[in-house]
């Protein structure tokens, strides 16, 4: 069943700043992905940050959005918890940049960050996918299969730092300071593959109540 407030609304924009956020975010993780391997890179630096103030600036105009419009095309709580959940995805890895950037001179390696960043990239263009297919009203079996996806991603993401956090330990136990820093990387990437998770939650809870 159509909800009511689709059929009475013909505005496309709350769907235009959705998707221009989920670019966005996914952008921001390439960037990441480039500095990660590039760790000089000026331009992949300005890329991240770049696609870092505009969903910041697509969140503020959603919420305008959301406040000068009398019907929406989805519910505004939806709205609001979908723009919330992408911002942070972001939020979260400027955090992990920062502290990259922070602890450069006595950074071990580089190379274990690569299996999360893998995990993330893939998230990203699931997620995207998700919610530029929101406007057409999608499939509710195929919106849980690219959910499921997002679980499963996640759990491997799990998994990997499980893994990743043993070997840390192996390779580093004589040096602590080592253990700090990158665990507490691993850590942020890992909150960031779970914000993914948690932004597919809400697409699927928004499809459901729709369907």
């Amino acid at each position: 069943m159509i909800s009511l407030q689709r059929f009475l609304t013909k505005d496309e924009k709350i769907f235009d700043l959705l998707e221009a956020s989920a670019d966005e975010v996914q952008k921001s993780v390439v960037a990441l992905a480039e500095l990660v391997t590039a760790p000089n890179s000026d331009s992949a630096t300005e890329k991240f940050y770049k696609s870092r103030r505009n969903e910041t600036k697509i969140a503020q105009e959603i919420t305008e959005e959301l406040c000068k419009t009398f019907i929406t095309p989805l519910e505004r709580e939806d709205v609001e918890s979908l723009s919330f959940a992408l911002y942070k995805i972001p939020k979260n890895l400027e955090k992990f940049t920062e502290r990259l950037s922070l602890f450069q001179s006595c950074m071990p390696t580089r190379e274990s960050f690569v299996f999360q960043i893998e995990i993330l990239e893939l998230q990203a263009e699931t997620l995207t996918q998700m919610i530029k297919s929101l406007r057409r009203n999608p499939k509710l079996e195929i919106i849980k299969s690219q959910n499921e996806r997002l679980l499963s991603l996640e759990a491997d993401g799990d998994k990997l730092l499980l893994e990743m956090t043993w070997e840390l330990v192996q390779r580093h136990g004589k040096e602590p300071l080592n253990i700090f820093i990158l665990k507490d990387l691993y850590d942020l990437l890992e909150r960031a593959i779970d914000l993914f998770r948690n932004a597919g939650s809400v697409i699927f809870r928004i499809v459901l109540k729709n369907s």
